[in-house]
């Protein structure tokens, strides 16, 4: 359904923009891109209280409109562009009431395109909490403009707010901010002729960004180009000019309607934290003691659900089985489906306890603190520390972190980080460590606090952190380029994490994981038990053939002998000849072909191992005995040895081989589109399956 008011959201960065996106959306959203550029658009709808129905974009938060990233540049394209569909109506301002000085530069460039806009005063509670007395009335008064205190971390005001955008842009009093014509008066007419327009600030903009503007004709902007040259215009000196008229009327703006306590000129509480939280030393003690008990937190946490899902799926399957009559299409539900699903399925409580750690981190403000230390060790390698936004944000995922990188200025920056961060451990790998660690590393504290598996799984993320950083270090010397990065960034005040954000993250995470994970899982799992149930030839007739012989009905029990009858047919089966054909490769990694089976199908996603090695043992085993993944893999055996196929070895290097192989479709496609090149994507699939294949080498030849 078409909406009747498309409005905009624009602010700094830590204003509360998206909590305000999302207080006014709910549920009601949407993610895509802008069009022809990769930059993620977020839209969402609400109901206005005179029935309309408005749009609301979430536009990249900025501190200008003149941009210095790619998202940035997306914010004076749409609110310039009227031809393009995303032209807003009206714009709403989200200004920190405890920051309105740094907040209201850009307020005055959006008023000065002549757009309807309203203030939305943010975090005024906390404003108030700190003594500042902000003269709301007087505000909108001098500004010509509804101004709307909100605290949107609280819902607080957003009925008013709604109430503001429905009558905003019926009537406007909008004032001027500064002079722009007397910045550069010849050139803002002569521009203003040539493209038709009455905007003095849009015609100056024009000038400053039109090599980069897509809705001007290469004609317009060679013309605007030899204007700029006929006027002497020099972009920077401008934008200091503006910029000092901007801050003046900012200065007077506030003089005569904040006041601000002595009191708040002091030390702040956050700046007291941040001694010890920031401290070169203690710094990163507590942040390795935060992932110690986030990972501990995992395993211990999540044991008991797990459990129940487990055997939820254990008696599902039982029951089909009791219910279904035998047959292939039993088979395919029970082994294939089914298996596949509780694959998926079990994982789901370790997914939401690490959201929902990821999600306090950042509610609290701590995240950009982890950001901010990295700074210093991320310039030794050749990044900076807008590399650690990506990196950090490769714990949930690398596709939306690879994505990320458009906010890095320096083209060898964004480069060396979008090749290391599929090394950091996300949460497609989660599964397979959780499920290895519990096969192979026993479940009991040493000193009384640390969990053996919590331990282990501190280890594999802490690993993937530190081989990030070293082979960022060796592009650091392979990628040449001449500009140096920088790395400016507001640390925002800590605040208590929003509950029922820290919620909606976990649901939100567990249900991409499910639909998203799931649908390849499932799907892998079917045509994996097609391919395990089937074999070229008469090859299936030859062995139950050769196993009805007398000496083998007469010298085997019944369960034993079917369980050597299905473990052969599924040796001969097409899936089992494609394991054999790469057992080879894998051997020296103490890989069999069953596990070879797993690599195979898990390049589409990491965490279909698990679902894999759920319908392999499915089909391999006795149709009688219904017993979850772990179970099946604990009990697995070696043919030749008789002992188990996943010792501490395998188990380790398993993990080094997914630690490090770039197993993950989803990031080779972001890669390709971020960078526009296949060759990028290629060589970062080569040189993760190098690195994979000699340290899992290494590993079980060390542990063997």
């Amino acid at each position: 359904m078409k909406a009747d008011i498309r409005v905009a959201l624009v602010g700094n960065p830590n204003t509360g923009k998206s909590t305000l996106f999302n207080a006014l959306t709910g549920l009601n959203q949407k993610i895509g891109n802008f069009p022809g550029v990769t930059v993620d658009k977020k839209v969402g709808f609400t109901q206005l209280p005179d029935g309309r129905r408005a749009e609301i974009i979430d536009l990249p938060g900025t501190y200008s409109l003149y941009p210095k990233s790619k998202d940035e540049s997306i914010v004076f394209s749409i609110l310039a562009e009227k031809t393009d569909g995303l032209s807003p109506d009206l714009v709403v301002v989200i200004l920190d009431a405890t920051n309105l000085k740094r907040n209201l530069l850009l307020y005055t460039q959006v008023a000065d395109l002549k757009i309807p806009v309203i203030i939305a005063l943010n975090m005024s509670d906390l404003a108030k909490k700190a003594g500042i007395s902000i003269n709301v009335n007087e505000i909108a008064k001098k500004l010509g403009v509804p101004v709307v205190p909100v605290s949107a971390r609280k819902s607080e005001g957003i009925t008013q707010l709604k109430d503001a955008i429905s009558y905003a842009n019926k009537v406007t009093l909008q004032q001027d901010t500064i002079d722009v014509k007397a910045i550069a008066p010849e050139l803002i007419d002569a521009i203003s002729k040539e493209i038709d327009s009455n905007n003095p600030y849009f015609a100056l903009q024009l000038a400053h960004q039109h090599e980069t503007l897509k809705f001007l004709t290469p004609q317009q902007s060679e013309r605007i180009e030899e204007l700029e040259q006929k006027f002497s215009f020099h972009s920077q000196k401008a934008q200091g000019a503006e910029t000092i008229a901007r801050y003046s009327f900012i200065n007077d703006l506030l003089y005569d309607t904040v006041k601000t306590p002595e009191t708040a000129q002091d030390e702040s509480y956050s700046n007291k934290i941040d001694k010890i939280l920031t401290h070169r030393v203690f710094g990163f003690i507590i942040f390795l003691g935060i992932l110690l008990f986030m990972f501990q937190a995992i395993f211990a946490w999540s044991e008991y659900p797990m459990s129940l899902i487990e055997s939820l799926f254990v008696w599902i399957q039982g029951g089909l089985r009791d219910i279904l009559p035998a047959g292939p299409l039993a088979d395919l539900l029970i082994d294939g489906v089914v298996a596949g699903l509780s694959g998926v399925m079990v994982f789901i409580p370790q997914i939401a306890i690490l959201f929902a750690f990821i999600s306090i981190l950042e509610d609290t403000g701590y995240m950009a603190r982890v950001t901010f230390m990295m700074d210093k060790i991320m310039r030794k390698v050749g990044l900076n520390g807008k590399s650690v936004v990506p990196l950090i944000g490769g714990f949930a995922c690398a596709v939306p972190s690879i994505m990320s990188t458009r906010t890095i200025e320096n083209w060898k920056d964004r480069m060396i980080t979008i090749m290391v961060t599929p090394l950091v451990t996300c949460s497609a790998r989660l599964p397979v460590y959780t499920l290895l660690i519990a096969l192979v590393v026993p479940n009991r504290n040493i000193w009384w606090v640390f969990n053996l598996q919590g331990l282990a799984l501190t280890g594999m993320y802490l690993l993937s952190l530190v081989s990030a950083v070293i082979v960022a270090w060796v592009f650091k010397f392979v990628l040449k380029a001449r500009e140096r990065g920088y790395f400016i960034m507001e640390l925002p005040v800590y605040r208590m994490p929003r509950w029922n954000n820290v919620i909606y993250s976990m649901y939100e995470r567990a249900k991409t994981f499910v639909l998203e994970a799931g649908k390849v899982i499932i799907a892998v799992s079917v045509i994996l038990w097609v391919l395990s149930s089937y074999a070229p030839g008469d090859r299936f007739e030859r062995i139950e053939k050769k196993y009805n012989q007398p000496e083998y009905t007469n010298n085997i029990k019944p369960a034993d002998l079917e369980r050597v009858v299905a473990s052969q047919k599924l040796e001969n089966s097409y899936a089992g000849i494609l394991g054999h054909a790469i057992e080879p490769v894998i051997r020296p990694l103490g890989f069999d072909w069953k596990i070879g089976i797993a690599l195979i199908t898990s390049f589409a996603a990491r965490e279909v191992f698990v679902g894999t090695m759920a319908t392999i043992y499915s089909v391999d085993g006795d149709a009688d005995r219904i017993e979850s993944v772990q179970q099946k893999m604990r009990n697995a055996k070696n043919p030749q040895t008789g002992q188990p196929v996943f010792t501490l070895a395998v188990a380790f290097s398993l993990m080094m081989f997914y630690a490090f192989a770039m197993q993950c479709a989803s990031t080779v496609a972001v890669v390709y589109r971020e960078t526009k090149d296949w060759r990028w994507p290629a060589a970062q699939f080569a040189y993760m399956t190098v690195l994979a294949y000699a340290a899992a080498f290494l590993v079980y030849h060390l542990l063997k």
